[in-house]
């Protein structure tokens, strides 16, 4: 099990909220390293709007409580009632992140009213804000980690896994559960994969011409994405319809498998050139006797007549699977134009410093 950079800045905040609690000579500081946990995020950008809204639950959670005990006290019943009204509001307020954060101040406030109340619960709601600080503290002075190197090598390694079953299955070599369990894994991936680049996305820059590359650079991850998505959904329909394409005349049969080799090589290039391990305008010597999609097209039609009959849907499986490939053709020739253009113009802004994970 890998220990993350969140776990150690967790750890760090909590820490932190404590020993400033003992400084400050604030009782039960507990209440300090409670507040930092859920105060602790994994950018700086949601670091600041977590701020403001877990400043927003504490006020919430810190009026309710001290409103019912001056008014209704702090029997059971009380407590459960302020409760409700208390994830009510953040709720209408659109707050909901900070609904734990908010019972926590009003448990903590209304558990042991007194003469000095009102002293009481200054004091456990600075407390609490003591702990929201050092969250805050910790994410800043620790850096996130690199988002775009993670999210450019787990697409790297979500389209080579893909292209890999897309080579082995078109030939007929994959084991049908094998492959069932990698497809599944693949649309988990992908599901990672958006969650990543919205993180990516989240960092903020502060110097403008940075600004202006990381846009260039969000539109290229996300037609990444979407074209790593259209790889899995072609292996999809290759496992789906194995039977399908086993029975196919031969020779349409290897212009299939010619043609998805000419594509998944095409795409493993493109990944290569954007981090500039391929010049921009390289073409491999095969692409000039690879069809483009509208002869992939007209051969399809051409051979349906030895594809279908009354009772046989060869022919309409087969066609989800051409039709498949062209838009991930499409896909890839647009991701192409981005890169190359990328590559092109702008060298010096458009850096791109891939970190290969180490070997050990």
């Amino acid at each position: 099990m890998k220990l993350g950079a969140r776990i150690f800045k967790t750890g760090i905040a909590i820490v932190l909220a404590l020993l400033l609690a003992q400084v400050l000579h604030l009782p039960s500081p507990i209440f300090a390293g409670i507040a930092a946990i859920f105060a602790i995020q994994p950018t700086i950008y949601r670091s600041y709007l977590s701020i403001i809204e877990q400043i927003q639950g504490n006020v919430i959670g810190a009026l309710i409580a001290v409103g019912f005990v001056l008014t209704l006290g702090n029997s059971v019943a009380v407590v459960g009632i302020a409760a409700i009204i208390v994830i009510t509001i953040n709720l209408k307020l659109n707050i909901s992140n900070t609904i734990s954060l908010s019972l926590v101040t009003m448990i903590a406030i209304m558990e042991a009213p007194g003469d000095q109340f009102i002293q009481f619960a200054i004091i456990r709601f600075l407390t609490i804000m003591l702990g929201i600080l050092s969250a805050f503290i910790v994410n800043l002075v620790f850096l996130p980690p690199k988002y775009e190197n993670k999210l450019y090598l787990r697409i790297a390694t979500a389209t080579e896994e893909a292209t890999r079953w897309i080579r082995i299955n078109s030939r007929h070599a994959s084991e049908h559960t094998f492959l069932k369990k990698d497809i599944k894994k693949l649309k988990e991936d992908v599901i990672k994969l958006n969650q990543l680049y919205i993180m990516y996305k989240e960092e903020r820059n502060y110097f403008k011409k940075n600004g202006i590359a990381k846009a260039r650079k969000l539109v290229i991850y996300r037609q990444m994405i979407e074209t790593t998505k259209k790889a899995i959904e072609i292996l999809k329909r290759l496992h789906r319809f194995e039977n399908d394409v086993s029975q196919l005349p031969e020779d349409f049969h290897l212009e299939i498998q010619h043609q998805l080799d000419f594509l998944i090589d095409r795409h493993e290039r493109i990944m290569l050139k954007f981090i500039g391990k391929v010049k921009p305008q390289t073409t491999l010597e095969d692409d000039k006797y690879c069809l483009n999609r509208k002869e992939l097209f007209s051969l399809f039609i051409a051979k349906q007549k030895e594809m279908i009959d009354e009772d046989d849907i060869t022919f309409f499986h087969i066609m989800q699977l051409i039709s498949f490939m062209i838009d991930y053709e499409e896909h890839l020739d647009h991701l192409d134009v981005l890169v190359t253009s990328f590559r092109s113009f702008h060298k010096k802004a458009n850096e791109v410093n891939i970190e290969e994970p180490t070997q050990e």
